[in-house]
């Protein structure tokens, strides 16, 4: 394929955690021979027999595992997604985005699957991966921790600079609620002193306030809940 080149392996020089000979490398299901694995801190190479090979960067992997399934593919494999198109798909894909604009906010995606012939390796492989890969973090994700409010300067508001934020206690906060806020919290008021009277009444549990309440009308079932009945359910945690 057009986007495999020449370059040397990398070395101790570049952080070289794992190295795995005698290994597939297969491209969106396409072979590309048998070669050696170079897993690196500086990023993830692969070469065949002739020297002709590949290198993928970390910040564009965006997933990285052991496939075992030989449903999905006849041999065990480290698998790996990348936010990026290679050899005859990349040229495509320049077409199409110049064709559909529509499609820009597309991410391209190729897999790679790595099999060593030797399965064993996976393991070693899979880890080397997961500590190369943490070496270059999304940037994406260290902007998000940054905080965008507006900071609390102590020396200026010492030196009676800068606007002071201001506090009411519960008392002095109604006495600044306009006509339309203040109907709005005796309306949530109401709202909470009704559901707190009905919370005998909740989850199937009858107390004697609730019988006495509710003598005349409905009752709420307390048969209690057979065990297993539920065991089958999917939780999102």
């Amino acid at each position: 394929m057009s986007f495999l080149r020449s370059f040397p392996p990398p070395g101790s020089a570049e952080g070289l955690r794992q190295q795995q000979p005698d290994t597939e490398a297969v491209l969106n299901g396409k072979g590309l021979g048998t070669g050696t694995l170079y897993i690196a801190e500086s990023r993830l190479s692969w070469l065949d027999g002739s020297g002709l090979g590949f290198s993928l960067e970390y910040p564009t992997i965006s997933l990285h595992a052991v496939s075992r399934d030989l449903n999905a593919y006849p041999r065990e494999h480290l698998y790996v997604m990348v936010n990026a198109k290679f050899g005859e798909e990349s040229k495509e894909s320049v077409a199409d985005e110049e064709e559909e604009d529509s499609d820009d906010d597309i991410e391209p995606i190729s897999e790679f699957r790595f099999v060593p012939s030797d399965k064993s390796a996976l393991e070693a492989m899979f880890t080397a991966m997961c500590e190369c890969q943490a070496l270059h973090p999304d940037p994406e994700d260290e902007d998000s921790d940054d905080y965008d409010g507006d900071e609390y300067d102590v020396e200026a508001h010492e030196q009676g600079q800068g606007d002071i934020p201001t506090f009411y206690t519960y008392e002095e906060g109604l006495s600044h609620l306009t006509a339309e806020g203040q109907a709005t919290l005796e309306r949530l008021e109401g709202m909470l002193s009704q559901s707190v009277s009905s919370q005998y009444n909740m989850a199937g549990v009858r107390t004697e306030d609730s019988v006495r309440d509710y003598e005349d009308g409905m009752e709420v079932d307390t048969t209690p809940t057979v065990a297993g009945q539920f065991e089958d359910a999917d939780v999102d945690h």
